[in-house]
């Protein structure tokens, strides 16, 4: 007797089946990765923070070498920008202490007037419901004084630990700058000689995408800053400045920093210079959001890999997820350097050899950069 023959499976499963464990070997490569990245996140945040220095500053580096020897350039370089990054702080520090007398009064008095709308329809807030709130919290403190003594040690100790960060940082990236384009040399020397071809060009697709989105998000931040300060300004919001700076910090978190940023920037508008003000700042978020996703970002990504808006916004929370404010900013350059190599990848696979002829349509995806083979990326 003939065993019996199983049914056939429709295509469509058979494809569905296909894409099911690729897609799980992937998820568990990238869970992977990121489990290492945990366990020496320092090391990891200390070299990204390197490639982001050496993307910024090596073009003006080149520049200054055609007049001087190299290592002079780089130790010009790196101090001119460890320079300006300080006169900024400075800026920043002495505009908060110069406001600090005036700040605490308007504050004082916003909350006089948060309350009184609190109590006024359609609140209609107890009169004593913030006192007790308030009595509360101090009585919070008083009962928890060792356990947040402890947090603050703690917090210092962490201190330390992002100084150490900056140090390595600051250390790498003299060297990706200096001799970069030797590392790499060398990096693909160590190869087997069938990989150093395929390395070579995701090589190159994924620091040419790097350079890019670093130099357009930069651009991004700083163009959300001036526009904010400059608005805070005019409004009459104090610590404008402060708060433009934390514009341009946040901006680094595609889609939900600069909302952030300028919600905390609503709340002292609304505290100092009262309701007409904040909703004013409001519709200011509106306004710089929409400027931001139509013309900012459209821009940053064609120098990079233009990647659609749900790729972006998972990949920022699945960055949070798995390693907090450092995943957020991380995510979204490393998943274009990876869709960037790939792409690369696959039209070297498909470019002719031997004088054949080329292919007549291009490989369906967004677009990438064509590899090269006379240049070099360098970190």
């Amino acid at each position: 007797m003939q065993p019996a023959t199983p049914p056939p499976v429709a295509p469509f499963l058979r494809t569905a089946a296909a894409y099911a464990w690729r897609l799980l070997a992937v998820g568990a490569a990238v869970y992977a990765l990121f489990a290492v990245l945990g366990r020496f996140h320092e090391i990891g945040v200390a070299v990204f923070l390197g490639l982001v220095v050496t993307a910024l500053l090596r073009p003006p580096t080149g520049v200054a070498a055609r007049a001087m020897p190299r290592p002079l350039a780089v130790a010009l370089t790196l101090l001119g920008s460890a320079a300006l990054v300080l006169g900024v702080l400075a800026v920043v520090g002495e505009a908060v202490a110069g406001e600090r007398e005036t700040l605490v009064r308007e504050f004082r008095d916003g909350i006089d007037r948060i309350e009184d709308w609190l109590e006024r329809p359609p609140f209609r807030l107890a009169p004593d419901a913030l006192s007790d709130i308030q009595t509360r919290i101090g009585q919070y403190l008083s009962s928890h004084r060792s356990t947040l003594l402890s947090q603050a040690l703690s917090g210092a100790g962490q201190l330390v630990e992002v100084f150490t960060t900056l140090a390595l940082a600051l250390f790498c990236s003299v060297f990706f700058i200096h001799s970069g384009d030797r590392q790499w040399a060398w990096f693909l020397r160590q190869l087997p000689a069938a990989a150093r071809e395929r390395t070579q060009i995701g090589g190159q697709a994924a620091w040419r995408t790097f350079t890019g989105y670093t130099h357009g998000i930069v651009l991004v931040a700083a163009t959300n800053a001036v526009l904010v300060g400059l608005a805070l300004w005019l409004l009459g919001v104090p610590l404008a400045v402060p708060l433009a700076l934390l514009e341009f910090a946040a901006a680094f978190i595609p889609l939900i920093g600069s909302p952030v940023a300028l919600a905390v920037a609503a709340v002292v508008a609304l505290a100092s210079r009262g309701p007409l003000v904040a909703v004013i700042v409001i519709a200011l978020i509106v306004v710089i959001g929409q400027i931001e996703g139509h013309v900012l970002h459209p821009l940053v990504m064609s120098w990079a890999v233009r990647l659609h808006p749900l790729v972006v916004a998972v990949s920022v929370i699945a960055g949070a997820i798995a390693a907090g404010v450092v995943g957020a900013v991380v995510a979204v350059p490393l998943v274009s350097v990876l869709w960037s190599v790939r792409t690369a990848l696959r039209e070297a696979g498909s470019a002719p050899r031997d004088g054949g002829a080329a292919p007549q349509a291009r490989p369906p995806g967004p677009p990438g950069p064509s590899p090269t083979a006379a240049s070099t990326p360098t970190p």
